[in-house]
C-alpha cells in the first residue's frame, strides 16, 4: 500500500457489485475501505430481487391450492395473511444484511456504516471523517422514480411496497417493465383487485414480440385489468385514505393503492461528482469499457452506469475490477452479450440473447421455432394456462442466437440453455441431445 492515502481502494456502496469488488480486492492484498449509509446487500437484497422472489412464491400458492383439487386433494379455501408474509420475509432479509456484513469482516474489508460524498478525486468525506483513497468505486446503484403529474405525491415506489403494513384491497400498477409485471402477479395472486396501466401497446418492451402477445393473453385470463396506450395524468386522495386515479384514456379509476414502475435513475445525489472529474450523462455515470470513468482513478459498476442493470452483471465487473486492478487478470472485461434474464411474472419468463425482431434488424437470415402446448401439470389442474417457447437459428452457422419461453418453470431450465448459447451451441447439437421426459424443458431440444 503507498503510504500517500488510507486506502488502496475504497468502494461506496455496499449492494452486490461493491461488496464483491472489495471482497475480491482485500484478497489480493489490498487495503480496501467500503461505506454504506443504509444496508448491505443494497437493492437486490432488501428492496429488490429477493424480496420481491419471496412475494412471488407466497403469490403461486393460491393457485397450487386450486390446481391440486385436480390431483385429489380436498377443495379448502386457504387463507392468506400479509402481515405473516412481511414478518418472514423481514427476518431473511436482516439475516442477509447480517452475512453481507460478515463476508466484509471476514475478507479483511474495513467498514464504514455512514454515507460517502467526494471531496476530490482522492478524498472522500465519510461521515464526520475525512478519508484519502489511491482507486475508488461508486456501487451505489438506484432509486425508483416517479411519474410528473399532478398528485406524484400519492404514488408509491416499489421499495415502499415491500413495508406495506396492509394489503390493499385494489392496486393500480404504473409502468409494465419488469417489476411492474412482476407486481401484478404478486398482488394478483395474493388476492388484490390489479389495473395494469402501461403507457405501450403491451408489457415489457424489448422482449420478443410472441413472448409479450402471450403475457397479455395470460394475465387478461387470470381476470387482471390491461389498460395499454395510457398514462396517469392525476391522482387526488380522498377524505377516506382512498385515491382517484385519472387516466389520459378518459377513465377515473378508484382504488386503495397506486404504485410507479416507470423505471430507475442512479443514486449520485450525495456523491457531490462535481468536486471530481467524473461526468455524467443522462444520469448516468460515463465510463468506459474496463468500468474506468473520466476520472483517471474512480471506477464504475452496476446500475449507475449505462449497461445492464441486473444484480449478477454488477457482481461480474466488480470482481472483473478487482482481479484486474489489484490482482493479474488479464481477460477482458465482462461480456454484454447473451446474459439471460427472467420475469417472475405467472406464467413467468426465460429470455436469452437475440429475439426475432433484433436478430432480423441486426442482419441474419433465420429459422425461427415455435411450440404451444399445455404443461403437463395442468392436464389435470384444468388450468388454462400454455407454455409458449421460441428458438431464433443462424441459418447461415447453425447457431442457437436466441431462446425465448413463457411458461411453467421457464426461469429456472433458461440458465442452462445460455450456457449452451454462450459456447455457440447449433440447433444440430440441440437435436441431438436427449430429453428429460416429461418435462417442458424437453420441447427446447425437440423442436422441428
Amino acid at each position: 500500500m503507498s503510504h500517500k492515502f488510507d486506502y488502496d481502494y475504497f468502494v461506496i456502496g455496499a449492494g452486490s457489485g461493491g461488496v464483491r469488488s472489495a471482497r475480491i480486492a482485500s484478497s489480493h492484498g489490498a487495503k480496501v475501505g467500503i461505506a454504506e449509509g443504509k444496508f448491505f446487500g443494497g437493492t437486490c437484497v432488501n428492496v429488490g430481487c429477493v424480496p420481491k422472489k419471496l412475494m412471488s412464491y407466497a403469490a403461486d400458492y393460491y393457485a397450487h391450492f386450486e390446481d391440486a383439487v385436480g390431483y385429489g386433494w380436498s377443495k379448502t379455501k386457504p387463507t392468506f395473511d400479509w402481515k405473516t408474509l412481511i414478518q418472514n420475509k423481514d427476518a431473511e432479509i436482516k439475516r442477509l444484511n447480517n452475512i453481507y456484513q460478515n463476508l466484509l469482516d471476514n475478507a479483511g474489508v474495513e467498514i464504514h456504516k455512514e454515507y460517502a460524498s467526494f471531496i476530490d478525486n482522492h478524498t472522500l468525506k465519510v461521515g464526520d471523517k475525512t478519508i484519502t483513497a489511491d482507486k475508488i468505486l461508486i456501487a451505489t446503484g438506484g432509486n425508483p422514480r416517479k411519474p410528473d403529474c399532478d398528485g406524484s405525491e400519492h404514488i408509491h415506489v416499489s421499495d415502499d411496497m415491500f413495508y406495506l403494513d396492509k394489503q390493499p384491497d385494489h392496486v393500480v400498477i404504473f409502468g409494465a417493465g419488469y417489476i411492474g409485471v412482476e407486481f401484478a402477479h404478486i398482488f394478483h395472486g395474493l388476492g388484490s383487485k390489479v389495473t395494469f396501466v402501461y403507457r405501450a401497446d403491451k408489457p415489457l418492451r424489448g422482449f420478443d414480440e410472441d413472448i409479450r402477445d402471450h403475457l397479455v393473453t395470460e394475465l387478461e385470463k387470470q381476470g387482471i385489468t390491461l389498460m395499454p396506450d395510457t398514462v396517469i395524468q392525476a391522482v387526488n386522495k380522498q377524505g377516506d385514505g382512498t385515491y382517484n386515479v385519472d387516466l389520459s384514456n378518459g377513465e377515473n379509476i378508484a382504488c386503495d393503492y397506486v404504485i410507479a414502475s416507470i423505471g430507475r435513475t442512479a443514486q449520485l445525489d450525495s456523491l457531490n461528482l462535481p468536486n471530481t472529474g467524473v461526468a455524467v450523462k443522462r444520469d448516468k455515470i460515463e465510463a468506459d469499457e474496463n468500468l474506468k470513468t473520466t476520472a483517471p482513478n474512480i471506477y464504475a459498476v452496476g446500475d449507475v452506469i449505462a449497461r445492464v442493470p441486473l444484480t449478477p452483471v454488477a457482481i461480474k465487473e466488480g470482481q472483473w475490477l478487482a482481479d484486474t486492478l489489484f490482482g493479474k487478470n488479464k481477460n477482458p472485461a465482462p461480456s454484454y452479450n447473451n446474459i439471460p434474464t427472467a420475469v417472475f411474472s405467472r406464467p413467468n419468463i426465460g429470455s436469452v440473447c437475440l429475439s426475432e425482431s433484433s436478430a432480423r434488424e441486426e442482419g441474419y437470415d433465420i429459422t425461427v421455432y415455435k411450440s404451444e402446448f399445455k404443461p403437463m401439470v395442468h392436464t389435470l389442474s384444468g388450468r388454462n394456462e400454455r407454455t409458449l417457447m421460441k428458438m431464433i437459428v443462424d441459418k447461415k452457422t447453425d447457431k442457437v442466437i436466441g431462446i425465448h419461453t413463457i411458461g411453467l418453470d421457464s426461469a429456472e431450465m433458461l440458465q442452462g440453455f445460455a450456457v449452451a448459447i454462450k459456447a455457440g451451441a447449433t440447433k444440430a447439437i440441440f437435436d441431438e441431445t436427449v430429453g428429460i421426459h416429461p418435462t417442458s424443458a424437453e420441447e427446447l431440444v425437440t423442436m422441428k
